[in-house]
């Protein structure tokens, strides 16, 4: 086995994927649990229009959604680091190394977005 291996750069590329999965997963969740309230206000209305009584759907999302958000950044970063402790023979010649970390800050961005979305 040679000492520097393409495959070590693949490895951590399928890693940070995997993260970006589970980030994406987070903050469509947390979008679902916040929506979920609004959905029980429309079925089940309270009499004296207490929005508050579906507050706690609305902050659990929110805290998913920025889940996913913080997991999406830190793996990017992660990614980013790690890449850079490689050789030129780790990387695949013609290969763009930064497509990753761009993917999953924009998820990061998205997730933001969406988070003060919930909010306003």
């Amino acid at each position: 086995m040679p000492e520097t291996d393409p495959r070590v750069f693949f490895a951590a590329e399928r890693t940070l994927l995997a993260w970006v999965r589970t980030a994406l997963g987070l903050i469509g969740m947390g979008f679902v649990v916040a929506r979920f309230g609004l959905f029980l206000r429309a079925v089940r209305p309270h009499p004296d229009g207490d929005i508050g009584r579906h507050l706690p759907s609305v902050i659990l999302g929110l805290a998913l959604a920025l889940l996913g958000t913080l997991v999406a950044a830190v793996a990017a970063w992660q990614h980013r680091r790690f890449c850079r402790t490689l050789g030129p023979a780790d990387l695949p010649p013609g290969y763009h190394v930064g497509i990753g970390p761009v993917l999953g800050f924009g998820v990061a961005a998205a997730g933001v977005v969406l988070a003060v979305e919930m909010v306003l």
